[in-house]
C-alpha cells in the first residue's frame, strides 16, 4: 500500500516556503519567511512564544492561508486566488493531495475518544485514502509496535498516558505514509518523564532519514535530530544553519539570549 497522489520531483525539496507573509487582521505574524525541507532531512523551528513557529508550520500544511509568498510541495506550487487577507487556495483537490502527504502531529494528541487506538491509527487511510481496512490493519499494528505501544491497540485513548497517546498520534500520522511529518511542539504537553518516550520515537524517525519539520522548545532534541535549524524572532528568520553552528557558535545577540534562557547550564 502506498500513498502517492502526486508524482514528486526527486530533486525538489519536499517542502519549500518562499517569502511568506501571514497576518491576522492588522497583526503581521510572518514577515517574509523562506525555508526548505530537503528530502530525508529534519528542519527544526525554534524561537520564543509568538515568534511565528507554529503559524509557519500550519502554513506549510495549508491549515492557515498566507497573504503572499509561495508554498511549494515537491516542486508543485500552491495555486492561489484573491489577494491579501482574501487570498485562498484555488484548487481544493490540490490542497487535499498536499495534505495527504504532509502528516501533522499536534501538541494535543487529538485522538478520537470513541475509537480504540488501532481504529484511530487506521481511520484516515481507510476514510480519506479509501484503502481497504484489511490492508491497513497490518500496517497500523506494525506502526504501533514501532512506537512501542503494540500492546495498546485495543485500548481506548483515556486508558493511555499522555506519552502513549502522543506515540499513538505519531503512529496515526505514519499510517498515511506521508512524504513529510510536521511536528508542532510534540512534547510540550507532557511531563518530563513522558517526554522522553516521545523524544526517542522522534530520534528513531530522524535516524531513518524521514523528512520532518519540527517546532520545539526542546533545544537538546533540536540539536540531536536536526540537519538544519531556523531561529525565528518576531516573524522573521533571525539566524539559521546547522545545529552545531547555531547552538555552538550563535552569531546574533537575540539568539544568544534565547539559548542562555532555554539551554541547561
Amino acid at each position: 500500500m502506498t500513498n502517492s497522489p502526486t508524482a514528486p520531483s526527486p530533486t525538489a525539496p519536499v517542502i519549500e516556503i518562499r517569502d511568506l507573509h501571514k497576518s491576522y487582521g492588522s497583526l503581521e505574524v510572518l514577515k517574509g519567511v523562506s525555508i526548505r525541507a530537503e528530502r530525508g532531512t529534519v528542519v527544526s523551528l525554534i524561537g520564543s512564544s509568538g515568534s511565528g513557529k507554529s503559524t509557519l508550520l500550519r502554513c506549510c500544511n495549508l491549515l492557515e492561508d498566507s497573504q503572499s509568498g509561495e508554498v511549494i510541495f515537491s516542486g508543485e506550487a500552491v495555486k492561489w486566488q484573491g489577494t491579501g487577507l482574501a487570498r485562498r487556495p484555488s484548487d481544493r483537490a490540490q490542497v487535499t493531495r498536499f495534505r495527504t502527504n504532509l502528516s501533522m502531529v499536534f501538541q494535543q494528541f487529538n485522538l478520537w475518544s470513541h475509537m480504540t487506538i488501532l481504529q484511530n491509527v487506521m481511520e484516515a487511510p481507510v476514510t480519506v485514502l479509501g484503502h481497504p481496512a484489511a490492508e491497513v490493519e497490518p500496517l497500523a499494528r506494525s506502526l504501533l509496535a514501532k512506537v512501542g505501544i503494540g500492546d495498546k491497540a485495543d485500548a481506548w485513548p483515556a486508558q493511555l498516558s499522555g506519552g502513549q497517546q502522543q506515540r499513538a498520534a505519531i503512529a496515526r500520522a505514519l499510517c498515511m505514509q506521508p512524504q513529510a511529518l510536521l511536528f508542532d511542539e510534540p512534547t510540550s504537553a507532557l511531563d518530563p518523564e513522558l517526554q522522553q518516550e516521545v523524544v526517542k520515537v522522534i530520534k528513531d524517525l530522524a535516524a531513518e532519514h524521514r523528512t520532518m519539520i519540527l517546532v520545539t522548545h526542546d533545544m537538546r532534541l533540536a540539536a540531536d535530530v536536526s540537519d538544519h535549524v531556523v531561529f525565528l524572532h518576531q516573524g522573521r528568520i533571525e539566524e539559521e544553519g546547522p545545529p552545531e553552528t547555531l547552538f555552538g557558535a550563535p552569531k546574533s545577540e537575540r539568539l544568544k539570549q534565547f539559548l542562555s534562557a532555554t539551554l541547561p547550564a
